[in-house]
């Protein structure tokens, strides 16, 4: 069910407000060699080690360090209360919907726990890449990825980015040496120059210890052909932005930045990286990180590239909004990129996480203007300006059926809900046998973390700018859940010298008995979107949705591509670990011709607490999860 906003205009006044030209940094980045899918097998019962990366933490929001001096990545700024919830009116509308033409899982937690041989830590929530082209998919989960072929049939199995990098295991569980630590994976196919990229963060360690050493980078792999399967080249590039490895010095307090939640976009000139920069070992946030790239040179796969990096907090930059980007997204264009300007790539964030109200009505556009001049070495122009929007609000937990209690009686449809792993640590005995202590606490169904209304997934597709951004919602006046989607679709165009751009069209989309998280956007060339999310309430567990997009009707009915079918149990969720509950990262979209791709995270199993226990090894369930998490993926491919 979709519902219209109150006070839905479709056009909203702009503001325009051009910044002044952030100071451009260029470097040069040499191939660090190359890399290619070397798969290996599960390793279900090696050795022994760690669960958890005792360096990181799971917790989200933007201090540097948890009381065991753990570092926080994929970090909040939180310092501001969830927002009250925009208004919505119970009138709806149903249009024409996505035709689903394939469904098939993806990676899951068992395989990503024990890939590389069982040399691998238990991570949730998923952050999920996918891409899609020349009649591959290949999707990365964290620290994993695996290629399927455009039927859904796995054509190379799940390998480990420690693998696919040239770097160690993650840990080593015959000797306890640690490798470096990757996180936050994307994926691009480009039509235009035939080639894949992958993109990760990975944070170093000290020797081989635990212990993290303060530089980190962006790893970014090239494909050397067409064929995913064959060769990439892979570049290097240093983020800690401290003064060494040729970074500039952001004077991070505490010393090393942390290029934190990377994401990469394209249009017919470069490639663009952009991160969140915090400081590594301390609180406080920096801006967010814009890398531009010549797309003909790093697919050429040189030996070495030109980098031109943008600092949106350089104090001496006067954003449109005065503040800094936070999760500046870059677009992704379907067909051909705006040729405006030179050559134009843009970038959108969103305002409310700096709001004492934890609420905006404002979008920031990014823009990086006179592109064709990267492939002379050169640096174009970023300029930002403000787009007035409906509200949004920072969103408060999603719901999952049982959220609270102990599960008994509470299952959709009659029965109890199995939750094992938290089970498990209600039990003297199976908590000891899990982690070696007895809980203290009595754990219970958790809810799931919604987004901070962080801008989501950008795409450029038939002169409009096309995404979406979780928010609060309250229906009818009654708050009847917490979270459901805000989505934008802009016009982009010149205003003298200057790119600014108008509101074709807004909305939410959201339901009194779902929350609706994590929303991600894909748009054919045609201008023919969807919306791909996880769909989860007190009567539905955790389930992939989608729901039709256009620039006229706006958001489509609510459809359930792949239905949960147990609650969301892992680690995050339970008091015992330390952690904050946690669910989703970023889920992924891409599209490739008439038919658009999507993954999404889910719960695609349940077991029983005995099936648990008795289960070799502990908690994996005949292999469909692990003993710490239960999170599963789906990949659908749908025609709009």
């Amino acid at each position: 069910m979709r519902m219209e906003p109150i006070g839905f205009l479709t056009f909203a006044c702009i503001v325009a407000f051009t910044a002044a030209t952030a100071a451009a940094q260029t470097r040069q980045i040499s191939s660090s060699g190359t890399g290619s899918f070397s798969e290996s097998s599960l390793g279900v019962d090696i050795g022994s080690g760690p669960e958890l990366d005792s360096a990181l933490s799971a917790v989200e929001h933007d201090n540097g360090n948890d009381a065991t001096g753990a570092v926080h990545i994929n970090r909040r700024i939180d310092n501001h209360p969830k927002g009250p919830g925009v208004n919505m009116s119970g009138k709806s509308h149903s249009k024409s919907n996505p035709v689903v033409n394939l469904s098939v899982d993806g990676l899951s937690f068992f395989q990503q726990r024990f890939a590389d041989g069982g040399n691998q830590f238990s991570v949730e929530p998923p952050d999920q890449g996918l891409c899609a082209g020349n009649g591959f998919v290949l999707e990365s989960t964290n620290d994993v990825l695996r290629v399927f072929d455009s039927s859904g049939n796995i054509v190379r199995g799940v390998v480990s980015l420690n693998q696919f990098y040239g770097y160690p295991h993650a840990i080593d569980r015959t000797t306890g040496a640690f490798g470096p630590q990757i996180t936050d994976p994307s994926c691009y196919f480009d039509q235009d120059t035939q080639r894949w990229f992958h993109l990760a963060l990975t944070l170093d360690r000290t020797g081989t210890t635990s212990a993290l050493s303060g530089k980190n980078h962006l790893d970014l792999a090239v494909s050397q052909s067409a064929d995913p399967l064959g060769t990439w080249t892979i570049y290097r590039i240093p983020a800690q932005d401290d003064g060494t490895d040729g970074t500039p010095n952001h004077h991070c307090p505490g010393g090393a930045c942390l290029g934190d939640y990377p994401h990469i976009g394209a249009d017919g000139n470069g490639i663009y990286l952009t991160t969140n920069e915090f400081p590594l070992f301390a609180g406080g946030f920096i801006g967010a990180q814009i890398y531009a790239i010549s797309k003909q040179a790093i697919a050429s796969n040189g030996a070495s590239i030109t980098v031109v990096q943008y600092n949106t907090g350089d104090p001496s930059t006067n954003t449109a909004s005065g503040l800094p980007g936070f999760t500046v997204w870059p677009a992704i264009s379907a067909g051909p990129s705006p040729s405006e300007f030179g050559g134009t790539e843009y970038f959108l964030s969103s305002l409310a996480v700096f709001q004492d109200s934890g609420v905006d009505n404002r979008l920031q556009l990014w823009s990086l203007t006179n592109t064709k001049a990267l492939s002379r070495g050169g640096a174009p122009t970023l300029t930002s300006s403000i787009v007035n929007t409906q509200a949004y609000a920072i969103p408060d937990f999603a719901r999952q059926p049982g959220v609270g209690t102990n599960g008994v009686g509470m299952a959709p449809g009659g029965g109890n809900i199995d939750f094992p792993l938290g089970q498990c640590f209600n039990l003297p005995a199976c908590s000891n046998l899990l982690i070696g202590v007895a809980d203290p606490f009595t754990e219970v169904i958790s809810p799931l973390a919604a987004n901070d209304s962080r801008m989501g997934q950008v795409y450029y597709a038939n002169g409009r700018l096309w995404s979406a951004l979780g928010t609060g919602i309250t229906f009818d006046g009654v708050t009847y859940g917490s979270s459901g989607l805000a989505y934008f679709v802009l016009h982009p165009k010149a205003d003298g010298g200057t790119p600014v751009a108008t509101v074709d069209n807004q909305g939410y989309l959201a339901d009194p008995n779902l929350d609706v998280t994590y929303g991600t956007v894909a748009v054919t060339q045609s201008g023919r979107g969807v919306l791909s999310f996880t769909a989860t309430g007190p009567a539905n567990y955790p389930s992939v949705g989608f729901a039709s997009l256009d620039a006229l009707a706006g958001a489509g009915d609510i459809q359930i591509a792949a239905a949960g079918v147990g609650a969301q149990d892992g680690f995050t969720g339970y008091r015992v670990e330390g952690f904050g509950t946690r669910w989703g990262d970023y889920g992924a979209a891409a599209v490739d011709g008439n038919s658009i791709w999507f993954g999404q995270e889910y719960i695609g199993q349940t077991c029983t607490l005995s099936q648990y226990i008795s289960s070799s090894p502990l908690g994996t369930c005949g292999n469909t999860r692990a003993a710490l998490g239960n999170w599963g993926t789906r990949i659908v491919k749908v025609t709009p």
